[in-house]
């Protein structure tokens, strides 16, 4: 074989391993990559962190508003975390939020012609599918009333079984079952056709491939539950971001529904902004640092009003979505805080002090948690980088990849394989 003179051979890229998973939280003032290798056990290791701060124009009410402002945060961020994992990653799981995002748990009474045959896989996706179609019509009419837009279209982007009763008997994995009756609790989250397209763009702008898209505060449900299927987690979600809050609630180890807001972390720097004459980022930096040598006294005095102020009409939005969630009679104790605006001391200080539960069916004063990396099962930090409470909605972006991942093999457990229709 000749070589020519003066050139060199051509190098193929090294491509990347294929046990190496990649998620993209698109915040309102950050964007959040993680990269993480998946273990034979299951389990992940974090091995590449990057976070990139956004304009002020990029994005609105939680959903992206300038595709191509957006693409370069992302490319920042993307860059850092491979560079700190010594990989690139192409498969990419991405959250989506924002007001128009509508995340519900439908009952439906399902009477079977013949109760006498075990119930079927294929019985039980003609099922799925009737549940999923009927929420969709209820979740469009919902988006084109809040829009005005008669004709807007929308898509189911995340489904799962809250409970299943047969008969008047509550069973886990109904396949196999016999009964005339069966009743089904289903969560199904459906958001705007535009806001999914968006993502759809940056993701393809990125060279990434889209493995999936989650509703953020069903993805911190699912970092909270881990691998574990018998886990019996219940408690109520906040996942208080930059643009919007977004509550879930978890009961006995099943997402029971989500509802979101548009009241996040930038709401307070704005109203901060207006009190004291300031710009947003010096009242950005007012609000994290409160002991600063550089706020005077009065100002401090008159932020702290405008905070407390804030935060009544905040609550009125959690009090507002939590009554919303009437098929339980009774909420969980436990409210588990994340996103950059949980680390706010006096939201903290409020939910943990003031009487807003009163009003709701609550049995007892809840206790509320900030969720850290180090309370997510199934996860460890390979990194130094400290991921707190606003890498919550990353990390359960990792565990929805691997759940759309566990596929369905024909040996594959009674669970897994109605988390396969789930996906279809």
């Amino acid at each position: 074989m000749s070589i020519i003179k003066g050139k060199k051979p051509a190098i193929k890229p090294t491509p990347p391993p294929d046990d190496v998973l990649l998620s993209l939280d698109i915040g309102t003032e950050f964007v959040k990559a993680v990269i993480a290798r998946q273990k034979k056990d299951n389990t992940l290791e974090i091995i590449g962190v990057g976070r990139a701060h956004q304009d002020p124009s990029n994005m609105h009410a939680g959903a992206i508003a300038d595709i191509g402002a957006v693409v370069g945060v992302c490319e920042k961020a993307l860059s850092d975390a491979e560079k700190q994992a010594g990989v690139t990653c192409k498969l990419v799981s991405v959250g989506i939020a924002g007001e128009l995002v509508k995340g519900n748990t439908t009952t439906v009474h399902y009477r079977r012609k013949n109760g006498n045959r075990p119930l079927s896989e294929q019985e039980m996706s003609l099922i799925i599918k009737r549940v999923q179609d009927k929420a969709g019509e209820i979740a469009r009419k919902e988006v084109a009333l809040e829009t005005n837009n008669p004709d807007i279209e929308v898509r189911l982007i995340n489904s799962a079984i809250v409970s299943l009763v047969i008969d008047g008997y509550k069973v886990a994995n109904p396949i196999g079952f016999k009964g005339s009756d069966l009743t089904i609790q289903f969560y199904t989250a459906f958001a705007p056709l535009v806001h999914i397209s968006a993502i759809e763009k940056v993701c393809a702008e990125l060279s990434l491939d889209l493995l999936s898209v989650a509703v953020e505060p069903f993805a911190v449900c699912r970092a909270c539950l881990g691998d574990d299927p018998d886990s019996n987690l219940s408690a109520i979600v906040m996942d208080i971001g930059g643009g919007t809050t977004d509550i879930a609630i978890v009961d006995d180890g099943g997402v029971d529904g989500t509802k979101m807001f548009g009241i996040g972390g930038r709401s307070f720097t704005h109203q901060i902004a207006e009190a004291l004459g300031v710009d947003y980022d010096t009242a950005e930096f007012f609000k994290l640092n409160p002991e600063s040598d550089e706020l005077p006294a009065q100002a401090k005095e008159r932020m702290e009003a405008t905070i407390a102020k804030n935060i009544e009409v905040w609550l009125g939005g959690v009090e507002l979505a939590l009554s919303e969630f009437d098929l339980l009679e009774v909420l969980p104790q436990k409210v588990l805080l994340c996103g950059g605006g949980a680390g706010l001391m006096q939201i903290q200080e409020t939910l943990a002090t003031s009487d807003w539960y009163e009003e709701l069916p609550f049995n007892r004063r809840p206790v509320i948690h900030i969720v850290e990396s180090g309370d997510i099962p199934g996860m460890e930090n390979k990194t130094d980088v400290e991921l707190d409470h606003s890498f919550i909605t990353a990390l359960g972006l990792l565990r929805v990849s691997l759940d759309t991942l566990a596929g369905s093999p024909e040996g594959g457990t009674i669970k897994e394989r109605i988390a396969k229709i789930l996906q279809n």
